[in-house]
């Protein structure tokens, strides 16, 4: 299938390749050398075969005398807007090229901000601390070349191009190398929904890569109906997933994308080349909850927004924006969500105009769900970036952390959380400036929504996402009482791991009841005909919780009092 980028070509040459079917004709430069003429091919391609050795710089001219990056880059010199380079994808010594990784039911993730990590190598020496904690994968925030030297991930540009400010090709495939020698998957996480404001040259050489008459919250969509445009990201999955090993991959908001067709053909073609020998695994961002997405042969399963947000309702009472569509008898939605799955499958949403949104999903089995109380989208898209730690009594965080990690839903964290972090996850970027001032601007003007925001003086607070201070701030520090933190997920994690996920597969929801205000009782029966049973309170008054029959695998709190949570086998 392979269209994009450079390639090996006969008699030891570089085919360079570029779709640009708005172009009469286009020119290769490589660095030191004299220019080519690229031949027209067919249906918009130009080509052409020359001499380049790993390690060589090049780019695409255009008629008007534009340099342009080679939208494939798989590494860039100078930026966004500066010399492609050619690379040897086999020249990486693997240490563990046997690794086939784990079951999905195994998957206890954490996600991690690449660059608030310190780039890929300060990265994978602190991975022996992440393993110890007991985390069975980690999840990388987009990697994507961006413009400057940080980025909150979702604003790349050259999605086959590691960011130079984290590292070269050959430092990600050592993090990915060094996580594998110690038992952890590593996901990422991929944009194929839009690209970021500075340095995406497409529309200019390719107006086809996007529909202009379908709008989205970042631009045009992607037009995945045009043939190079779908083997573009396509190509890009698979880049991740065989050079770069990667255990899996997660879609950014594929509702976006527009086009289930082209969804289900990632996953089949994804699994079709990558074949069974190896766990790979395929999760998405799905606003529209498409339960139909999800199952043998397709997705693995969806982050489910709904379980983050009905709980972020029920611990901070917030109810503006999107938190309005679990505002009202938000227990009984999160014991639906438990029982089920989604919250809304079908459902009219106040926050989508009433229009329905989702997909009856109770067929489906827990771990199709990937849970979370805070992620990068949760905090980051906050004025102030605060994480739960600000925002929550502890007593109620530690039950709603037990819940998260011993029900049957596949958990994921966010970097920091493990040492009761209170440091903000703020948005930040590097552009310059009219961008610099645009993004600024409209960031504060996106908060006028809420009523906390409304006056000119209290917006003119929220941070620059261009100040570097913005970024340094968000380093994940651990927080006053890391120590107890710390303690709590390592114990709550060896419960998972010892009492939950070995018997996963085949489990099923037994029912979920809600017991008071902000309390339920939920139960499973696990895959060896064993059932789970986990009564939370996280309401002001106390609650009956129904007597254990079995062994106590934790619990916090005095049973039905308030902030309190028992979880037994039986």
């Amino acid at each position: 299938m392979t269209l994009w980028g450079p390639r090996a070509a006969p008699d030891g040459a570089t085919r360079f390749a570029l779709w640009a079917p708005a172009l009469p004709s286009l020119t290769l430069e490589i660095h030191g050398a004299q220019p080519r003429a690229m031949e027209a091919g067919a249906e918009g391609w130009f080509l052409v075969d020359a001499p380049a050795s790993p390690g060589t710089r090049y780019r695409f001219v255009l008629p008007d005398g534009t340099p342009v990056p080679d939208p494939a880059s798989r590494a860039q010199s100078g930026g966004v807007h500066g010399w492609s380079m050619v690379l040897d994808p086999a020249a990486y010594e693997w240490k563990t090229p046997d690794w086939r990784g784990r079951p999905w039911h195994m998957a206890i993730i954490q996600e991690v901000h690449p660059g608030l990590a310190g780039g890929f190598r300060a990265l994978a020496a602190d991975l022996p601390r992440i393993a110890a904690l007991g985390i069975t994968a980690i999840e990388l925030m987009p990697i994507g070349a961006f413009p400057g030297a940080r980025n909150w991930g979702y604003d790349g540009v050259l999605p086959f191009a590691p960011a130079e400010s984290y590292g070269n090709p050959d430092d990600l495939k050592a993090l990915v190398d060094t996580a594998h020698t110690l038992g952890l998957m590593v996901l990422l996480d991929v944009v194929y929904n839009h690209f970021g404001p500075d340095g995406n040259y497409l529309g200019v050489y390719a107006p086809p890569f996007f529909h202009e008459d379908s709008p989205t919250p970042w631009g045009n969509a992607v037009a995945v109906d045009e043939p190079a445009v779908a083997a573009f990201f396509i190509e890009n999955a698979l880049m991740w997933l065989e050079e770069f090993h990667f255990d899996g991959l997660r879609f950014d908001a594929v509702h976006a994308i527009c086009n289930d067709a082209f969804l289900d053909r990632l996953a089949v073609t994804i699994r079709e080349r990558i074949g069974p020998d190896r766990h790979i695994h395929l999760i998405l961002e799905n606003e529209a909850n498409q339960a139909e997405r999800l199952g043998p042969g397709l997705y693995d399963a969806q982050w489910n927004d709904d379980f983050h947000n009905v709980m972020h309702v029920i611990l901070t009472g917030e109810s503006e924006s999107y938190y309005a569509d679990f505002s009202e008898e938000p227990t009984q939605r999160l014991a639906r969500c438990l029982f089920e799955g989604f919250i809304y499958q079908g459902d009219p949403s106040p926050n989508h105009d009433g229009k329905t949104r989702g997909t009856p999903s109770a067929h489906l089995g827990p771990t199709a769900f990937v849970a979370f109380l805070q992620n990068h989208d949760q905090i980051g898209n906050r004025a102030f970036g605060e994480r739960l730690t600000q925002l929550v009594d502890p007593p109620r965080l530690r039950a709603a952390t037990a819940l998260l990690l011993l029900c049957p839903q596949i958990p994921l964290l966010f970097a920091g959380d493990e040492a009761g972090s209170e440091s903000p996850f703020l948005f930040f970027t590097d552009f310059q400036d009219e961008l610099a001032d645009a993004v600024r601007e409209g960031r504060r003007r996106e908060f006028t929504k809420f009523a906390a925001f409304r006056d000119e003086v209290t917006r003119a607070r929220i941070p620059d996402p261009n100040d570097p201070h913005t970024f340094a701030s968000s380093y994940p520090l651990p927080g006053p009482d890391a120590e107890g933190w710390q303690r709590l997920y390592r114990d709550l994690i060896s419960l998972r791991r010892r009492h939950v996920v070995p018997r996963l597969p085949g489990t099923r929801s037994a029912g979920t009841e809600v017991i008071g205000e902000g309390a339920v009782h939920s139960a499973w029966i696990l895959g060896d005909g064993s059932r789970l049973n986990i009564c939370i309170n996280l309401g002001p008054e106390t609650a009956a919780f129904p007597p254990v029959s079995g062994d106590i695998l934790f619990a916090l709190g005095e049973p039905g009092a308030p902030a309190s949570i028992a979880v037994w086998l039986s």
